[in-house]
């Protein structure tokens, strides 16, 4: 289930989100350990929303990429094959926009961020904790198409996100 929330940690000035060079936003998404739902939402990002998007994500600690997160976004259609595994301390001098928490431990322990960033929380269930317990391949996926479908439906938002950030 997702729940969007504020973080506190964005600074409190108030001021409008500015658009990048050309164009474009950037935003990072953050997770825990940068192999399901942070890559997720980057590709989708890229899909969705790549001419006014610039899309990160990275997490507290590496995972490793999620085979099943793979296929899942290329049954819809995104290839996040090439992706890897990030660790936030690798992008801290990026100058994002906007940084997307996507799991609760992200959101507690989120590092603060120069300049202008905001920070919010959007958070969705953990796929691999959900199918744990699966019994057949299917009902193993089945979590994680649901979680890939919500992300969708968040990252399709962004632009009206972005400009009512300020």
């Amino acid at each position: 289930m997702r729940s969007i929330s504020s973080n506190p940690k964005a600074p409190p000035d108030g001021g409008r989100l500015q658009e990048g060079p050309a164009g474009k936003w950037k935003v990072l998404f953050l997770c825990t350990g940068n192999s399901c739902r942070s890559q997720m939402a980057e590709g989708w990002a890229r899909a969705l929303q790549g001419s006014r998007v610039d899309a990160w994500s990275a997490g507290l600690e590496t995972h490793g990429l999620n085979p099943d997160a793979v296929r899942v976004m290329a049954e819809a259609g995104v290839d996040i094959s090439g992706h890897r595994s990030k660790k936030v301390t690798e992008l801290l001098s990026v100058p994002f926009d906007l940084v997307v928490t996507v799991c609760g431990h992200a959101q507690e322990t989120c590092p603060l961020f120069p300049g202008k960033t905001r920070v919010m929380h959007v958070g969705f269930d953990d796929p691999p904790a959900l199918a744990r317990e699966a019994a057949t391949e299917e009902e193993r996926l089945t979590p994680y198409r649901r979680v890939r479908d919500e992300i969708r439906q968040f990252v399709a938002t962004l632009p009206e996100v972005l400009e009512a950030r300020g």
